[in-house]
């Protein structure tokens, strides 16, 4: 697996942590489809959360927030609504990002922002 592939997916187990750790439940985790992936979906107290997660090793290139531009938020809510009907699952929903930096001395730092559409 190439380094960069490891990174998004030990950043994707920390942001399911992260959002455990605020009372959510994790549904699914890396759902794809003929349109693309989807990094995570949980439950909110009663609220279906699409999370996009973006991990990156430092701020060279902007921060992991920079890189969700409208065209992914796009895609995020035609594969949610794929994800919806394929479960049978109806209700609120809500779109959530996690940007997740990997310091080198080893500490994860989490940032969450719920509703980013």
């Amino acid at each position: 697996m190439r380094p960069k592939d490891r990174l998004g997916l030990d950043g994707e187990a920390v942001a399911s942590v992260h959002l455990e750790r605020q009372g959510m439940r994790i549904l699914d985790r890396r759902w794809r489809c003929a349109h693309g992936e989807l990094d995570i979906v949980a439950e909110d107290r009663g609220t279906t959360v699409f999370v996009e997660v973006k991990t990156r090793r430092g701020l060279a290139y902007g921060h992991p927030f920079e890189a969700i531009t409208e065209a992914k938020v796009r895609r995020l809510r035609l594969l949610a609504g794929l994800w919806l009907e394929a479960r049978g699952r109806r209700g609120p929903i809500r779109m959530d990002a996690v940007g997740v930096l990997a310091r080198r001395e080893g500490a994860w730092r989490v940032e969450h922002l719920r509703g980013i559409a």
